[in-house]
């Protein structure tokens, strides 16, 4: 039998992200992941948590309350070590409006232009949730540590992707091939885990 799990989300790429490693989980069983442009509309609550576990747990509450499927949602950012760990969950809308790359990007470049290389140590976070609708829920978490390049480098990925360098590597995590990226990544590495959650909850 299938089951259909809702991920909390109106993104396409952390759609395909999480199809991806789903496909690729061998004990998973079959599952059919939807977006939320796939599902009824219903009130999307703010994301008010000031941790990414807060905010990725208000999503996959709501979801699972509003639609009685199976909810996942992560929330993901970038925690800047001379920044005391900001943008954090303020990643996407680091320069005022959710979601201009661009804007944010260069915001944060213009902020660190004085630091000095050796400071410029950061790590993608992410924290992603399932919220089944009995009210069990799980947590998982991700890190890739790296350093932050000051000239952006790379088309792939999004977000702070073309400046950010994951430890060991030299390429940007937008020079990367969508497997490299997906074998390392804060997201790849909370979904994976997410996946066997998923398949331990599911039985």
């Amino acid at each position: 039998m299938t089951t259909r799990v809702l991920l909390a989300t109106r993104n396409s790429k952390k759609l395909a992200e999480l199809r991806r490693i789903l496909d690729a989980a061998s004990d998973l069983g079959q599952v059919e992941l939807v977006g939320l442009a796939e599902v009824p509309a219903f009130p999307e609550l703010p994301e008010t948590g000031l941790t990414f576990e807060e905010n990725a747990l208000i999503k996959a509450r709501e979801a699972a309350r509003c639609t009685g499927l199976v909810a996942v949602a992560d929330d993901s950012g970038l925690a800047v070590d001379v920044l005391g760990g900001m943008p954090g969950v303020f990643s996407a809308r680091w320069a005022g409006k959710h979601g201009d790359d661009l804007a944010n990007l260069e915001l944060l470049l213009g902020q660190l232009a004085d630091v000095p290389d050796a400071h410029l140590t950061a790590a993608f976070v992410c924290a992603a949730v399932v919220v089944l609708p009995d009210g069990r829920e799980r947590t998982v978490h991700g890190s890739m540590p790296g350093r932050l390049v000051r000239t952006p480098r790379g088309t792939r990925g999004f977000g702070y992707d073309p400046i950010f360098a994951a430890q060991g590597h030299t390429r940007t995590n937008a020079e990367l091939t969508v497997p490299e990226k997906d074998a390392i990544s804060h997201r790849g590495q909370a979904f994976r885990e997410l996946a066997r959650t998923l398949a331990q909850l599911l039985g």
